[in-house]
């Protein structure tokens, strides 16, 4: 008789607590963020401004500017919150939400794409623009996951994936057509500025439909929690349920994408906090979900605009992926068992040919392969070279002019592509060996964005900086971040889902500082976009060194290793039996990808894609075999980017396109198919 009573005074006061209190939070955030800013107001002047507004500019200010960007954040906030519950309960991930499974990528690819080639359709119908490309965005990610098959960190995996492959094509855009999309790179960050009511205006009756379309399907999204055949027991149609769900949480991350660029983390923290606290029925997890990712965003507004006058304008997805990283890593870590009875499994297979082709024939092919194809590369550019012209420079003849283009400009540049896609493959291979997971390369442990953002701190610091620093800040950004994502998964075991997550978090922390950095330093968006994609560009003998130095005592390392790698693809338990020094094993495959990442970074920049691409394609040959795999992916990944740098040389000549955008609009479709049939197969 006690019981019912008791538990009905604390769901009352959990509500009171969640509601009143996120309602006094949000409401005293919003009137904080309209007395704040670079022209400081006083509380009387804003409370005057909202009842009795007269024609004077600080009325405007607060009426025209700022409260309009308070309930732009209110209104994206609820809507990213609500979209993350949906998609969290849908897909049965609690890693979901409109960032991490792309649909921020796909919206904002598609928007890119029609200000270059549609401007008047972007202008008149921006949102359907954003539904189409969140729906693709996230249908690409369940299908490269497995569909239903898929487990969370791999779903949460395939869409990082798709949003690097978006991220790519967004920046080929912007680089190809500067002028078009002028404007759209500190938008593309995720930014709340409002110049007038006109995005509220538009945006809050979807936001509304969205959020009430959700919340009627509330009582069908508890049971569904309880399992399909269950709810089908019930009466439920199951599949116009999650139809239903998933076509309002596309909505509502459209239409935030098409105001305010793509903000990520607000629907990853808002309904695991709500969840936190006890609230499981959607009834009450949905609007408090809402509540809460208002909460979040306003005061994540409010936090960058508290720091402007010594950090200037920070966009708001910045500052939620500071502050959302540090969440998901606390969820890894919570969920570490849990996650390691249910994914603890992970294979590395993917499968492999029935007929394989011998060994010692495949690295001769592709030896002769890269050969051939590095002579091409000496043959294109804005000035075309005879094959005969060539080989007469290489074999001691040729015009001065000939010999000065070979080996002063383009055969160092075909070297430096040849081995910077070498280093980042066998990174690849250290990464996916040491993680257990096929979907795994330096991006995943944050290597990547670390080196990058390393590098261009040093870039705006020191603009004179002389090259042989360059390596150096992209070794120490890499160190960094590798450091802190290994620091934190070593107390679990470096479990590989622990490790993939954590590293995902502080990717995004890189991502947000490369972003911050870029608008901060006024570089234009094209030179900074340009490297961040990865160039080899203008690279000569110096570079070469450089990346030579260190390959030569790295790569060896990786192929020495390789017979203890092979043994972690058995699982912890079996590799633990047969004498294997797990944590060792893993740290030190570990930290070889790392360095080896962090210098082909220094190299030529944040390409991307190789190291997921290259130990595929061999994996497909050889199996787990990661001494072969070593060689094998070596020289395949040099193929990559060698090919990609004269595709990118001449494909729109005599403007260039960086190789790691070439990289991956070539890889793209091969790695979907390949990623969805390794989901298939388990």
């Amino acid at each position: 008789m006690i019981s019912v009573p008791s538990f009905i005074s604390k769901t009352g006061w959990k509500a009171g607590l969640v509601f009143g209190g996120g309602f006094i939070l949000l409401g005293a955030l919003m009137f904080a963020s309209l007395i704040q800013g670079e022209a400081d107001l006083t509380v009387f002047t804003a409370v005057d401004a909202l009842l009795n507004p007269q024609d004077t500019l600080a009325h405007h200010l607060v009426r025209g500017i700022r409260l309009p960007r308070a309930v732009m954040g209110l209104l994206a906030g609820a809507a990213l919150a609500v979209s993350g519950a949906l998609l969290q309960t849908v897909t049965r991930n609690p890693l979901a939400s409109a960032s991490t499974l792309g649909l921020n990528a796909g919206a904002y690819f598609i928007i890119v794409l029609a200000a270059v080639f549609f401007p008047g359709l972007k202008a008149d119908a921006p949102l359907l623009l954003a539904l189409v490309g969140a729906c693709g965005a996230a249908a690409m990610a369940y299908l490269m996951a497995g569909g239903r098959k898929s487990t969370p960190v791999r779903m949460a995996l395939a869409g990082m994936i798709v949003s690097l492959v978006l991220a790519s094509f967004t920046s080929a855009l912007q680089l190809l057509y500067e002028n078009e999309t002028n404007g759209l790179f500190v938008w593309g960050s995720g930014s709340l500025l409002q110049n007038n009511w006109a995005g509220v205006r538009y945006s809050w009756v979807w936001i509304l439909i969205g959020i009430t379309a959700a919340c009627l399907f509330a009582r069908t999204l508890d049971l569904l929690e309880l399992g399909e055949e269950t709810a089908r027991s019930l009466g439920q149609t199951v599949n116009g349920v999650r139809f239903g769900a998933l076509a309002s949480a596309v909505l509502l991350a459209g239409v935030t994408v098409s105001v305010v660029g793509p903000i990520g983390f607000v629907g990853l923290i808002a309904p695991h906090l709500i969840r936190l606290i006890g609230f499981r029925r959607h009834r009450l997890l949905l609007p408090a979900s809402g509540l809460w990712g208002a909460v979040v965003l306003v005061g994540a507004d409010m936090i960058a605009r508290m720091f402007r006058s010594m950090l200037g304008e920070l966009p708001a997805g910045a500052v939620t992926a500071v502050i959302g990283a540090p969440w998901l890593i606390w969820l890894a870590v919570r969920g570490a068992k849990e996650q390691r009875s249910t994914e603890g499994n992970s294979s590395m297979s993917i499968g492999i040919l029935r007929k394989s082709i011998p060994y010692p024939a495949m690295v001769a092919l592709t030896g002769t392969a890269l050969c051939i194809l590095i002579l091409a590369g000496l043959m294109a550019g804005a000035m075309k070279l005879p094959l005969t012209e060539v080989w007469a420079v290489i074999t001691g003849g040729g015009s001065d002019i000939s010999k000065n283009i070979v080996f002063e400009l383009r055969l160092p540049r075909m070297l430096v592509a040849a081995l910077a896609g070498a280093v980042l493959a066998v990174a690849g291979v250290m990464m996916q060996g040491a993680v257990r997971n096929p979907l795994a390369d330096p991006s995943v442990v944050g290597v990547t964005a670390g080196a990058g953002f390393g590098a261009l701190l040093l870039l705006v610091i020191w603009p004179q900086a002389p090259g042989s620093m360059l390596p150096a800040a992209a070794l120490a950004g890499a160190v960094m971040a590798a450091g802190s994502v290994y620091a934190i998964s070593w107390r679990k075991g470096l479990n590989p889902v622990v490790l993939a997550l954590v590293g995902i978090a502080v990717s995004a922390v890189g991502s947000a500082g490369i972003q911050f950095l870029v608008i901060k330093s006024g570089i234009a968006a094209a030179p900074a976009l340009a490297w961040l994609a990865g160039s080899t560009y203008a690279r000569g003998w110096e570079e070469l060194i450089r990346l030579s130095i260190p390959a030569v005592l790295l790569l060896p390392a990786a192929w020495v290793l390789g017979r203890k790698v092979d043994l972690l693809a058995f699982g912890d338990q079996i590799s633990l039996g047969l004498g294997l020094k797990l944590q060792r094993t893993r740290l030190t495959a570990a930290i070889i990808g790392v360095a080896l990442a962090a210098v082909a970074v220094a190299g030529v920049g944040t390409v991307g894609f190789i190291g997921l691409l290259a130990p595929h394609v061999v994996r497909l040959f050889v199996g787990q075999n990661h001494r072969q795999s070593v060689l094998l992916s070596s020289i395949i990944g040099a193929l990559l980017l060698v090919g990609a740098d004269i595709i990118g040389k001449v494909i729109i000549s005599p403007k260039e396109v960086p190789s790691g955008i070439v990289v991956a609009l070539i890889g793209t479709p091969y790695l979907l198919l390949l990623m969805y049939r390794s989901a298939v197969r388990k």
